[in-house]
């Protein structure tokens, strides 16, 4: 896959989407140092383990380059605490600066949940973060769906970026070839 490049001088306001998510009690929010075991434990049970382990070091930047979508669970027991607050349940999450300064993702959406705006919304809070820290433009590595980041926020490919920074899996023993 190729990579894309998005300007970030030139990206559509997230707050219209981020209101109606609200709405239906979706929030996008920065994941907390305290969440980053169940974040990627929820990565890695849904996506890949590469793809959990940059979310921990996501979360373990500063400032944090982890954003994760939630839903606060309605009933459960009454509050005994001010502090009690209802749980919330995690549908998705966004990174950058992780396999690289500049370079958004990985991104993923809870599958039951996609088409709903919870992926666009997680894409263009971390690329306004991204834009704060005073970066120009970002590279989405190995982007996929291009149609869909083209259409969100303008992403263009990237020519010639296959394979790009990534390389192949790290192994710790040498593989064996001999099939006997």
């Amino acid at each position: 896959m190729s990579d894309m490049l998005v300007k970030l001088y030139a990206l559509p306001d997230v707050t219209p989407l981020s209101a109606d998510l609200n709405e239906r009690g979706v929030e996008i929010r920065q994941a907390q140092p305290s969440e980053k075991r169940i974040v990627a434990e929820w990565v890695r049970q849904h996506f890949t383990e590469s793809a959990a382990a940059e979310c921990e070091a996501a979360i373990e930047q500063r400032p944090i380059s982890c954003f994760i979508a939630v839903e606060k669970q309605a009933g459960g027991p009454p509050r005994a605490k001010l502090y009690d607050l209802p749980p919330e349940m995690l549908l998705g999450f966004a990174c950058y600066d992780v396999v690289s300064r500049g370079m958004f993702g990985p991104e993923g959406v809870r599958a039951d949940r996609r088409g709903q705006g919870i992926g666009k919304a997680l894409l263009l809070t971390c690329l306004h973060a991204m834009k704060t820290e005073r970066y120009a433009y970002a590279v989405i590595g190995w982007a996929g769906p291009t149609e869909f980041y083209a259409e969100a926020v303008g992403a263009t490919l990237i020519e010639g970026s296959e394979p790009g920074i990534y390389r192949g899996p790290l192994i710790g023993k040498p593989i064996s070839l001999n099939k006997e």
